[in-house]
């Protein structure tokens, strides 16, 4: 079942033609029921703010177009946001009111992997829908969650052979310290392999990092082809201005999984992130219709919005795939939700045609290729219906529906 936004918001404006004054519509369109509660759990201050705050304009976008064409099931929507800082202990906090005080309907909500699998048990403890709209390391395998960011699969075995055939074999790989930058570390280290490649060193910084002198030096004197990062949040970018400051920019290239999500290349100088090479699965400078039309709208409605990337695209497609599920199971319940979205939906959105999987509760996305120049994305290459085969591989909700773990995949 393939959707696009225009037939959701078609359709909504058909549950509402009945409306005769126009001076009445928002109270008699949804009557006296109350309005439907869609939980948010995003940083909008902290080192991931510039992450955060375009996930959270997404959102607010889907739901007043939504809420213009009358609403879901004939009843308003309304965001329920809590500002989690950049700090676990906030998003286990607020999870918990999320479910427990304000009973949402659902949740789209955290950036981390810590984050996410901080709220996840909150979640499936409560009874609450979860989406999570962020890119991450791949392998979390539970029917309660829906995970419509790009996995390793998608996009790091896009980046790794073509960043290796423009600059050599040996690599140094750098990354944050916890879930997401150890595994995708391992994935880095597999496609490097794969394609007749080494890793030199692998090395881990927690997310409070500053300082990277001591690993610049250790660079230097390994003299790797390439660098392969996959460092997180604000904090990680005084990598990227002290190794230009070290006279090291050209001359060894970076390839990044993570690179711009906290809008890097316009927040640093040209000369130190020109030529960074990233994949994902959205970018700002995509020119599709979609793209452009999405783009337009966020940035008239909110004009100092930060980089729009594949965090806040996603976050807006995972929001109108939820709807859509909403609406072909006639209710808010939760199973009757599922069980919708895993027939097959798509939508047509900024980053083209997303697909739900029924066996992971991932998605089938497109990938994009890109390269920093003048501190802008120049979209390289386009990989149509990537597949998340990492997760695939260790996780099939229809044979083993009460599955509920993230799995380590053997690489």
């Amino acid at each position: 079942m393939i959707i696009t936004r225009r037939s959701i918001l078609k359709s909504s404006i058909a549950a509402s033609a009945a409306l005769a004054s126009p001076a009445l519509l928002t109270r008699f369109a949804y009557g006296a029921d109350d309005p439907i509660l869609v939980g948010s759990l995003h940083d909008q201050s902290g080192p991931l703010a510039a992450t955060g705050v375009p996930m959270v304009d997404s959102l607010d976008l889907a739901i007043q177009e939504l809420n213009a064409a009358g609403g879901l099931l004939g009843r308003p929507l309304k965001l329920i946001h809590y500002d989690t800082q950049s700090n676990i202990q906030m998003y286990s906090q607020y999870a918990q009111q999320l479910a427990v005080k304000d009973k949402v309907a659902v949740v789209h909500g955290g950036i981390t992997s810590a984050s996410r699998e901080a709220i996840r048990p909150t979640f499936d403890r409560f009874g609450t829908l979860y989406f999570y709209n962020t890119l991450y390391e791949g392998g979390v395998c539970d029917r309660n969650i829906f995970c419509t960011g790009t996995t390793p699969a998608q996009t790091v075995e896009k980046l790794v052979p073509y960043a290796m055939g423009k600059s050599g074999k040996k690599a140094y790989v750098i990354a944050a310290d916890y879930n997401y930058g150890q595994i995708t570390a391992k994935w880095m280290t597999k496609y490097l392999r794969d394609s007749g490649g080494e890793a030199l060193s692998i090395d881990f910084f927690p997310l409070d990092v500053t300082n990277f002198g001591p690993t610049i030096s250790k660079i230097q004197a390994a003299k790797p082809d390439l660098i392969l990062s996959a460092l997180v949040g604000g904090n990680h970018t005084a990598f990227y201005r002290q190794w230009t400051s070290a006279g090291m920019k050209g001359q060894i290239p970076i390839a990044s999984t993570t690179f711009g999500l906290v809008n890097e290349p316009s927040t640093l100088d040209a000369k130190e992130s020109e030529g960074v090479l990233g994949a994902y699965g959205y970018f700002e400078e995509l020119t599709s219709p979609a793209s452009s039309d999405y783009v337009a709208k966020l940035k008239k409605m909110k004009p100092d919005i930060p980089y729009i990337s594949e965090l806040a695209a996603a976050t807006y497609e995972g929001f109108y795939l939820w709807a859509e599920g909403v609406k072909k199971a006639g209710s808010l319940d939760r199973m009757a939700i599922i069980e919708a979205l895993e027939s097959g939906i798509s939508f047509d959105g900024p980053s083209g045609k997303v697909t739900i999987d029924h066996a992971t509760h991932h998605v089938t996305r497109n990938a994009f290729l890109a390269e920093v120049k003048d501190r802008k994305w120049s979209v390289l290459e386009s990989f149509p219906d990537a597949k998340p085969l990492d997760t695939a591989g260790v996780c099939d909700l229809i044979k083993n529906p009460s599955d509920n773990q993230q799995y380590v995949i053997d690489i």
